[in-house]
């Protein structure tokens, strides 16, 4: 797929000033901008590895404990 030209971001740039109008332009960009770093730190934060184990989840991780820990959370215990 090939990135659009020149030309077409200047068509897509001029109807976007048409419909939205210039006042609201840059709350729309900030928005834009704000909603793509959010995707992306939350991609980033499932991809890396867990440094810490959070205390109420410990159990988890511990030999033994899964079919315990399950238990309480399917009755929605901690």
């Amino acid at each position: 797929m090939q990135l659009p030209g020149f030309w077409e971001l200047i068509l897509i740039a001029g109807v976007a000033l048409v419909i939205f109008g210039p006042r609201r332009l840059p709350e729309i960009g900030q928005a834009l901008g704000k909603g793509i770093r959010e995707f992306r730190k939350a991609v980033r934060d499932v991809t890396e590895e867990p440094t810490e184990v959070e205390p109420g989840r410990q159990h988890r991780f511990q030999a033994g404990a899964g079919q315990e820990g399950a238990g309480r959370e399917a009755q929605g215990g901690a």
